[in-house]
């Protein structure tokens, strides 16, 4: 049965989310009652004594360390977090959690696609700069690539301060991370036409300006839009830590933090914030993908 090309990433999508819940529920299983040992390897207190476990006893797997506690503080279960939606997140609170969290996502998304335009412009502009003058490619690409060895949370707080604790700040940090790629994919399609159809633009006389949009920008739309899907995940991370160091509450970055302070009351209150921010990121990723159908095939329409 023929699918059409969006049921089908919907429906793979679907199914990764339901392997890691599956997955994660399995680890689970594979921990001892307090989430620290596998299964059977450690010992079980029977009244005043302690048994060791099956395997410790039989195999000599003694107390073998999981990489991860697996208690319900470290990892709760995927029913909890998902009922913990659909509770309010504090006593005499009538709205519940999910509200919160879908509109800190939007509001987020918000800042991150501003972010996301900004970096994006950036990008573009610089990769046509920088295909059409190898000279400027060579003095400051290298520029361009030594900005991504800062760290983001070096970066924030001083943009915070320049800026102030606003939108705009939070989106000139998200922007950050979305140019570099951009600049990058942007530069490689660019120059990925072949030669001999640089060589029949140019018997038609045409002019830089339309060798740049009528056979280099085209060819470049597959790079660029790879390049975007990158930048736009990398946008909601940017936007996320932004928030924190400007002081915005409305965000995600600002209801995380929070809930990681009141993390051993209430762990599951954390692991949805977290779940809503890589679904805020997953729903950007996916609006791109879309932009990317319509536009790459349009453009393979016309080439027909």
């Amino acid at each position: 049965m023929n699918l059409p090309s969006w049921t089908k990433s919907t429906l793979y999508f679907l199914l990764i989310i339901i392997v890691l819940a599956l997955a994660w529920e399995g680890y689970k299983q594979l921990a001892s009652t307090d989430g620290q040992y596998l299964r059977g390897t450690a010992s079980v207190r029977v009244g005043d004594t302690r048994v060791p476990g099956p395997l410790c006893e039989q195999m000599g797997l003694c107390e073998i360390k999981l990489p991860v506690r697996a208690d319900n503080r470290s990892m709760p279960h995927i029913k909890d977090m998902i009922g913990t939606i659909f509770e309010p997140p504090r006593r005499g609170s009538e709205e519940i959690l999910f509200t919160i969290l879908l509109r800190a996502s939007f509001f987020t998304l918000r800042e991150a696609f501003a972010g996301f335009l900004i970096g994006a412009t950036l990008g573009f502009l610089l990769g046509v700069v920088f295909a059409h003058s190898g000279l400027l490619e060579r003095g400051f690409l290298p520029y361009v690539v030594a900005s991504q060895t800062v760290p983001l949370l070096a970066i924030a707080p001083m943009v915070v301060i320049w800026l102030g604790g606003n939108w705009l700040s939070v989106a000139i940090i998200a922007a950050y991370l979305t140019f570099f790629p951009v600049t990058v994919n942007t530069l490689r399609g660019l120059r990925s036409p072949k030669p001999t159809a640089l060589e029949l633009m140019h018997s038609y006389a045409a002019t830089k300006w339309d060798i740049l949009w009528k056979l280099r920008v085209p060819a470049a739309l597959p790079y660029i839009f790879t390049a975007l899907k990158v930048s736009a995940t990398a946008s909601v991370v940017g936007a996320i830590i932004g928030e924190l160091p400007s002081g915005i509450a409305d965000g995600l970055g600002r209801i995380i933090l929070n809930f990681n302070q009141y993390y051993a009351t209430g762990p599951e209150r954390l692991w949805a914030g977290i779940l809503f921010a890589s679904l805020t990121g997953m729903a950007f990723f996916m609006i791109i993908t879309v932009l990317e159908k319509i536009f790459v095939r349009h453009q393979s329409a016309d080439a027909v």
